[in-house]
C-alpha cells in the first residue's frame, strides 16, 4: 500500500483537519457541545504554542489544502484555520 501524502506531516496535518472539521460540524446529538469546545481549545493550545518554524510549516499546509479544497465550506474553515486554532495573532 502506497501512501497519498508526500510526509508523515502532511498526513497528520489531513488527519488533525478531518477530526476537527468533525468536531466543528457536529450537532448537539452528535458530540456534546461543551466537550466540543474543550476539544477544540485542547489543540488550539497545543499548536500555538509550537515553535515559529513548525507553526509555519502548519500554516502552509493548511494553506496547500485550502487551495486544493473543492467544498466550499471546508475550504472556508481551512482558510480560517491559522487564526482560529492559534496559529497567528488575530492582528497579523
Amino acid at each position: 500500500m502506497t501512501s497519498s501524502f508526500p510526509s508523515l506531516t502532511r498526513a497528520l496535518a489531513e488527519a488533525l483537519v478531518n477530526v476537527l472539521w468533525f468536531i466543528d460540524g457536529s450537532e448537539d446529538e452528535q458530540m456534546d457541545p461543551d466537550d466540543a469546545v474543550k476539544v477544540l481549545e485542547g489543540v488550539a493550545h497545543v499548536v500555538s504554542t509550537l515553535p515559529d518554524d513548525q507553526r509555519q510549516e502548519l500554516i502552509e499546509l493548511v494553506g496547500e489544502m485550502a487551495a486544493a479544497e473543492t467544498d466550499p465550506a471546508r475550504r472556508e474553515f481551512l482558510e480560517e484555520f491559522p487564526e482560529g486554532f492559534g496559529l497567528i495573532d488575530d492582528a497579523s
